[in-house]
């Protein structure tokens, strides 16, 4: 079997993979991609996984408000550490501080965590 020679073939794969995905996918692009990103923060995916997804989402006319419902979606089920990554994570691959979590707001999460482990 023969196959096309390229300088990034690894890059060039994935790129073929996504298409595909997308080509059988029904859902809408916002839908496809806000997925992809909770199925990202699950994973613990490092920022440059995040940063394949930042065209999509801004061709999608995804905002930062609907990436931070995601993240509050699937904080119970992923928990805290992969939340606070994947904010971490997406920061980097934007190049900003674009989804910060406050100190407060970290306490806060870290003191639910322990009251639900404490009833459990």
């Amino acid at each position: 079997m023969a196959t096309a020679s390229s300088d990034a073939p690894v890059l060039d794969t994935l790129a073929a993979m996504t298409i595909d995905s997308i080509e059988r996918c029904g859902m809408d692009t916002g839908t496809l991609i806000l997925t992809r990103i909770a199925a990202l923060v699950a994973m613990d995916a490092p920022a440059i996984s995040y940063l394949a997804h930042l065209d999509p989402a801004m061709k999608a006319d995804l905002t930062i408000e609907q990436v931070q419902d995601v993240l509050v979606a699937i904080a119970p089920v992923v928990g805290t550490a992969r939340v606070m990554s994947a904010a971490d994570h997406l920061a980097q691959a934007l190049g900003i501080a674009a989804i910060a979590v406050g100190e407060s707001e970290a306490e806060a999460i870290a003191e639910a965590e322990a009251q639900s482990r404490s009833h459990s």
